[in-house]
């Protein structure tokens, strides 16, 4: 999570699971006392979530209705769950993990946070910390509940973030470390002699020494300098280390020009996770770049909290180890012992001449070299880094888990190293939705998950600042649909809170709030909020949508190639982000080590054939220097080969005068152009000069989307694709939703291809319901498929091409509608059907046989309910912080308003109860139906008619068909509306919540009953 947390200098600077149950269920249940293995609830697996039920899928059977209906609780979203530390009761974890299941989600992470606790005292850190004999148990609790209702846990590496450990001290080998430095300017022709510059920021708090690295000397050059940077000249560096004599030396410089001294100190950084202490001793942040850093981890978790309990346990109901964002905070740069050694190794040069182009304070750099040197210099260093991450942080915690029987599941960003090759290597990688700043940095992650052949990218979803109690549903569900369209296909809400901790204030223990005297981040859901009871509706939607979205392999048009393998930046790709997306296209980002992958192959023109199956690889200039056409030779060789072997490549740019973007060797710069030269010489290799010609360029190669319209559009995609059908998920959404203006309804011809073979028919799937339809009304043209797609912001559908009767359908091969003039076509049991909400005479045409009339003499008109009673269940504090009042209030509404503006119910907050009676005309018969609108309704809603549930209700687009449960005559609707807390805490918390303005919640409509007529066409 990035959130914004000041370090000790007071200034900001953070950069904004795959697996089911393990194996060995039924060993670990027995030896735990839970039930036995046959006795559990289905859970799913990474099996079940890659295809479409593979038993049925082989003996070429449909999946049935129940396989997108009913989804597993493998695919359903999942909790972060806040731990005031061991400061746990396990019959309270038991009972919450049941809170969880009933409201129908699929697993939780168990995560030590607790930013709202200002009195640390009142947590017992030395008897109930993270790691304590409390935690523990806590731990047992909730893997022996969740191994009863087949739920799935992941646990964070260390309490709270980066990850840490106790028994590690500041100035352990294992612990982070820094690279300080110290400076001291010298007039050319004069002597300095005195100590070694001391670091220009003093140790941190526990850092009981420092080893001097190197001292140098380097001659000032303004021409090098920037705003923030003094420049100087590389060939000019000098080595003095040799001449430090007890901490001092002696030096003169030469008399051409001004000069520096900088010194080098290594030592430890003393980070201690987020919001500690957390343990006793204390816990401090591990080396990241280090064998010692990660032995330092899995060490203090086979020692002290892999007891043989929670051994087995884990393989009946553990998921992943999980890593937050990689929040590493210094004063000075991020070091490791051996770092000079592996750049070395890496790029067959020292690192210590390069070091003043390096050195950071305060996040900040301090020196500066020529700019293509600087910029050489730099990639170089940070690649090396990222190649110690990735070895010794990544791979080895990830090859420790499975030795678990567990995953790793991380988010691999917050440093410049390369997070697309981090995804690769991750079991599961991780956005957020507070971090990451627009689409395009879900789709770094997701490029480096479907090279690997992977199949999860999670979220970290709904950490909205200041917007605890305040949080709508309706928020989340436009913040995910877009993510959704970018490669994510798991969700972990951010987040549920242990229900309380001493002093904590009603409605309970909140994780992030107060945070700093003010409402924190995100929300803590659970049965503190009114909207828990309609949670199901909620988890069935996310769980179908996953369902979909993990199902087969992704397709993706295009691979963006990126120099720089950097995510959480919000950089994009040229043409594609702002034109190519608004268009159908889709693509994802690939960094250099992508190449080395066994995907990485071409068959039939397309990069990883089996999927992503790219039809096109982009390359542009480094978006993180300056748009610098650069390619390092190695990538520069796969491209060449990739392309011989007929994949079409648009390079935008002089890559003719290409550079490297490290430091060359020798005659690597015209090794580079020639190879560049044979690459840029293929047929099927176009080169442009401007981004305005990157789509004219994809044309000319044959290039198109799978997803096409006739305009520009907010439509955002997600295609998939299994042995049965091709998945394309549709959202209205946009790149970033800070950018305006809002999104706009859209309603428009959407051209789906098909890529499977064999006969196909479009169905439509409906998350919220479970539903999967045949659509009625489309046109074909070979293997594309052409919709229509009426969307409201940020809504969502989802259309499946796959062979008739998938889902069950009986439909065979009736005719479809072509075109009508009507409302809506649709298949009924006796053939497809119209609809209309006015009479008239309605001309269809069907896919075989002649254009069919078809005359309605009469509609009933829309209904606007003149009255209604809400009976108000007014959530207040009780007598303890867990505890709340419902208080029941009535009243009568001629005209429907928000709860802030109805005397009595201003400040309240909690479940209300619409109820009101339509009458329907004498001839309502098997034909007519109706549609419930209702409008502006805050935040989640359930319809009845008559004593019957109607279907869930959208949230982004709340009208519901309540056909099937309307009778001639009278007619009761009731419309259960559950809001947020914060009206109510505004008054029970003036402290935390009184500067929140009051929100509008409740029905506000306008409510409308939509008759309609339908009459079968065929």
């Amino acid at each position: 999570m990035h959130e914004h947390t000041p370090p000790r200098d007071g200034m900001p600077r953070r950069r904004i699971l795959a697996a089911g149950l393990g194996t060995g269920v039924a060993a670990a249940v027995a030896a735990t006392g839970a039930p036995t293995a046959s006795a559990l609830p289905a859970a799913g697996t990474a099996a079940d979530t890659a295809s479409l039920d593979t038993a049925a899928a082989s003996a070429g059977r449909a999946p049935g209705a129940a396989w997108f209906a009913e989804p597993p609780r493998s695919v359903r979203p999942r909790f972060r769950w806040w731990w005031p530390d061991g400061l746990v009761d396990p019959d309270e974890i038991a009972r919450e993990i049941d809170q969880i299941a009933d409201a129908g989600f699929g697993g939780v992470e168990i995560a030590a946070v607790h930013h709202s606790v200002s009195d640390k005292s009142v947590l017992d850190t030395a008897h109930r910390g993270w790691g304590s004999r409390s935690w523990r148990d806590g731990v047992e609790a909730a893997l022996r509940r969740a191994v009863r209702r087949g739920l799935t846990v992941d646990l964070t590496l260390g309490p709270s973030w980066p990850t840490a450990v106790p028994g590690v001290t500041p100035d352990d080998e294992a612990a982070v470390q820094e690279l300080a430095h110290g400076r001291v300017s010298v007039a050319g022709g004069t002597t300095y002699q005195g100590p070694v510059p001391a670091p220009v920021h003093a140790p941190a708090s526990g850092v009981t020494g420092q080893t001097l690295l190197a001292v140098q000397a380097a001659r000032v050059n303004t021409a090098n300098s920037t705003r923030k940077e003094t420049g100087l000249d590389l060939a000019t560096v000098q080595d003095l280390t040799a001449t430090v004599t007890g901490g001092a030396l002696t030096w003169t410089a030469p008399g051409d020009g001004d000069w520096v001294l900088i010194s080098y100190w290594r030592r430890g950084s003393a980070q201690q996770p987020e919001s500690g202490p957390h343990s006793a001793p204390a816990a401090y942040v591990v080396d990241h770049f280090s064998p010692a850093g990660t032995a330092a981890v899995t060490d203090y978790w086979e020692r002290n909290l892999l007891t043989p309990a929670i051994r087995k346990l884990l393989k009946a109901a553990g998921g992943a180890f999980f890593e937050d964002s990689v929040e590493l905070e210094t004063d000075g740069l991020v070091w490791t012992p051996k770092l000079p050694e592996a750049f070395a190794k890496d790029h067959g040069r020292p690192l210590l001449p390069y070091l003043p182009a390096l050195i950071l304070d305060n996040s900040n750099q301090v020196f500066a070299f020529e700019a293509q040197e600087t910029r050489q210099i730099r990639h170089d260093f940070w690649e090396t880094v990222s190649h110690l991450f990735n070895r010794h942080h990544v791979t080895a915690l990830r090859d420790w888990a499975h030795s678990l029987g567990m995953q790793l599941r991380a988010q691999p960003y917050g440093l410049q190293t390369d997070a697309i090759a981090t995804a690769a290597i991750l079991d599961t990688a991780e956005g957020e939705s507070l971090g990451f700043k627009n689409l395009d940095d879900y789709r770094c992650l997701a490029g480096g998950r479907d090279m690997a052949g992977h199949t999860v990218l999670s979220c970290e979803a709904g950490a909205y600042n200041g917007s605890a109690y305040s949080t709508t549903w309706d928020r989340f569900l436009r913040t995910m649909g877009g993510a959704y369209a970018a490669g994510v296909n798991q969700t972990v809400v951010h987040g549920f809170s242990y229900a309380t901790v001493p002093g904590a204030a009603w409605p309970g223990f909140a994780a992030f709030s107060p945070y700093n005297g003010a409402p924190g981040y995100g929300e803590s859901w659970g049965p503190r909020q009114p909207t828990w009871g309609h949670l199901p509706d909620i988890a069935g939607y996310l769980g179908r949508v996953h369902r979909v979205l993990q199902a087969g392999t992704v397709r993706a048009d295009v691979a963006v190639f990126r120099q720089t393998g950097y995510t959480a930046t919000g950089i994009g790709a040229s043409w594609f982000t702002a034109t190519g997306v608004p268009l159908g296209w889709t693509h994802q980002f690939l960094s250099g080590p992508l190449l080395d992958l066994p995907s990485a192959t071409v068959r039939d023109g397309r990069l990883a054939p089996d999927g992503p199956a790219y039809k096109a690889l982009f390359v542009e200039g480094d978006f993180f220097y300056s748009s610098t056409p650069t390619l390092a030779l190695a990538d520069a060789r796969r491209l060449l080969a990739l392309a011989e072997r007929g994949l079409p490549v648009v390079l935008l740019g002089a890559f003719d005068q290409a550079l490297t973007p490290g430091v060359p060797a020798g005659d690597e710069t015209g090794t580079l152009r020639a190879v560049l030269a044979r690459l840029l010489a293929l047929p099927h290799v176009t080169l442009v000069a401007d981004k305005t010609a990157v789509g004219d360029a994809l044309t000319g190669l044959g290039v198109t989307p799978d997803v096409r319209y006739a305009a520009s559009s907010t439509l955002l995609n997600a295609h998939r694709v299994t042995d049965d059908a091709d998945f394309y998920y549709l959202v209205n959404g946009k790149h970033a939703e800070t950018v305006k203006p809002a999104v706009a309804a859209i309603d428009h011809d959407v051209t789906l291809r098909r890529t499977g073979r064999g006969t196909a028919v479009p169905y439509l799937l409906d998350a919220w319901t479970g539903e999967a339809v045949r659509l009625a009304r489309y046109t074909q043209d070979g293997d594309a498929f052409t919709v229509r797609v009426t969307l409201q912001p940020g809504e969502s559908m989802i259309v499946a091409l796959g062979r008739p009767g998938l889902f069950g359908d009986r439909h065979g091969n009736r005719p479809y509608v072509l075109a009508t003039d009507a409302d809506e076509a649709l298949f009924t049991d006796r053939g497809p059907a119209v609809r209309t909400t006015t009479a008239g005479t309605f001309t269809t045409r069907l896919s075989r046989g002649r254009p069919v009339t078809t005359k309605v003499r009469e509609v009933p008109l829309p209904i606007t309910p003149a009255s209604w009673r809400l009976e108000v269940e007014d959530w207040l504090p009780g007598t303890s912080a867990t505890r709340t009042e419902k208080v029941r209030r009535t009243v009568d509404l001629d005209t429907l308003l928000p709860w802030s503006r109805i005397p009595g119910l201003a400040d309240s907050a909690g479940v209300g109860r619409y109820r009101t009676t339509v009458t329907l005309p004498d001839g309502w018969d098997a034909s007519h139906g109706a549609r419930l609108e209702l409008g502006q309704v805050s935040d989640t809603a359930r319809v009845t008619v008559n004593g019957t549930p109607a279907p869930p209700v959208d949230r982004l687009h709340p009208v519901v068909d309540i056909g099937p449960h309307l009778r001639r005559g009278r007619n009761v609707i009731e419309i259960e509306v559950a809001t947020p807390l914060v009206n109510r805490l505004r008054v029970a918390r003036p402290e935390v919540f009184g500067s929140t303005a009051r929100q509008d919640h409740g029905l506000v409509g306008p409510v409308r009953l939509v008759p309609y007529v339908q009459t079968v066409v065929d």
